[in-house]
């Protein structure tokens, strides 16, 4: 598989766009095809500017803010969110009539939230249309396959914790060219967990600390297959799989749903932006392959005249199967499990529910991991 560049954590996530079936991956090349357009003077360079948005669930945003996620991104004066210029972005253009590549892997840098290129004006022709997708980070390692005009990203989590974005197409006459307008959305999961007590014994409450909490089995590695015409794409899993380490601590756990708390690194939060949240490859979640740990700790207590000693490392293994429609984690989609303790009965299981909705606007500055 190839790797993708290692590059600063905080990227901007959002929504992404319907899965496709793509036939003749077996056709695509391991790097880059260029086809053969002839001769031709280099007589004019033309500037292409780019008008970059990051949106959340494809939608476009208001001048508000409202809606816009915002984390690898820099925001400008009207709170409209654009991607941060210190790291580039790769454009893949393709010519709409004949589906022949342009322009191959393009690195394209912002300067103070501008993006720009130059093109060879004269290879096209005035009456020529063009696609334009873009990805985001930049990678140095890009299949194209002209046949059904589709790229693949590569997505390793061994190289970095981010998740990639990638455009919609935007098509564009070349006599139009000035402006660009190219608008990203997320194509991984994220994901994240909240906590409270819900033990309904008012003498029981307020008893467990939470210790640790896991993920097991992220899938963690794969490529995105993305075709230019249809602004459509599919991952392809490429079997790699991690635990990452949500929590790790000592957080004594709120009474009640309305003190239930986002699981930060080592400590509970009030808010998703200072919480643990991480990247996944969208995954189909199979009968016995992924699942979350709890260990936690329970304070001595009395209860019905007896004295019940301090419990510690308690722990509980709760299997995604059948929590997700379809048994799968959506690409572009964000993730909340709720976990819900009750001492009702000391071995008592823990509640498990997943709360499944669009990108919220949320900072990841203080996250280790991200």
């Amino acid at each position: 598989m190839f790797m993708m560049n290692r590059f600063p954590h905080n990227v901007a996530r959002t929504a992404a766009f319907a899965a496709l079936v793509l036939t003749g991956l077996g056709t695509m090349s391991s790097c880059l095809q260029k086809d053969d357009y002839g001769d031709f003077v280099d007589t004019q360079q033309q500037k292409v500017n780019f008008d970059v948005l990051v949106t959340r669930d494809g939608k476009l945003v208001s001048r508000s803010g409202s809606g816009v996620t915002r984390g690898d991104v820099v925001t400008s004066a009207d709170n409209l969110a654009t991607m941060n210029d210190e790291i580039p972005f790769g454009l893949v253009v393709t010519d709409a009539e004949s589906g022949n590549l342009l322009v191959d892997n393009k690195m394209v840098y912002g300067s103070n939230s501008n993006y720009s290129t130059y093109f060879d004006h004269d290879m096209w022709g005035n009456a020529r249309r063009i696609n334009f997708s873009a990805y985001y980070p930049y990678v140095g390692s890009l299949a194209y396959g002209a046949q059904d005009q589709t790229y693949s990203i590569p997505y390793s989590v061994k190289e970095t914790e981010a998740g990639p974005l990638v455009s919609k197409t935007a098509q564009k006459a070349v006599e139009l060219l000035s402006m660009i307008p190219l608008e990203f959305q997320h194509i991984t999961n994220d994901i994240g967990y909240k906590v409270c007590d819900v033990t309904p014994m008012e003498e029981l409450r307020g008893l467990i600390h939470l210790r640790r909490l896991t993920a097991a089995n992220v899938a963690s590695a794969g490529t995105f297959v993305q075709d230019i015409a249809g602004s459509k794409g599919v991952w392809k899993r490429q079997g790699y799989y991690r635990k990452v380490v949500v929590f790790e601590g000592d957080a004594k756990v709120g009474v009640g749903s309305e003190n239930e708390k986002y699981v930060g690194s080592s400590t509970l939060e009030d808010s998703m932006a200072a919480s643990h949240r991480y990247y996944s490859v969208p995954d189909e979640i199979e009968i016995g392959k992924q699942y979350v740990e709890v260990v936690f700790d329970v304070e001595g207590f009395e209860h019905g005249g007896f004295h019940y000693p301090p419990l510690t490392e308690q722990v509980f293994k709760y299997m995604l199967y059948g929590l997700l429609p379809n048994n799968e984690f959506a690409y572009g989609k964000q993730y909340t499990f709720h976990i819900g303790l009750d001492l009702s009965s000391i071995y008592k299981q823990i509640t498990f529910a997943p709360s499944v909705g669009d990108w919220e606007t949320k900072i990841y500055e203080n996250n280790e991991d991200f």
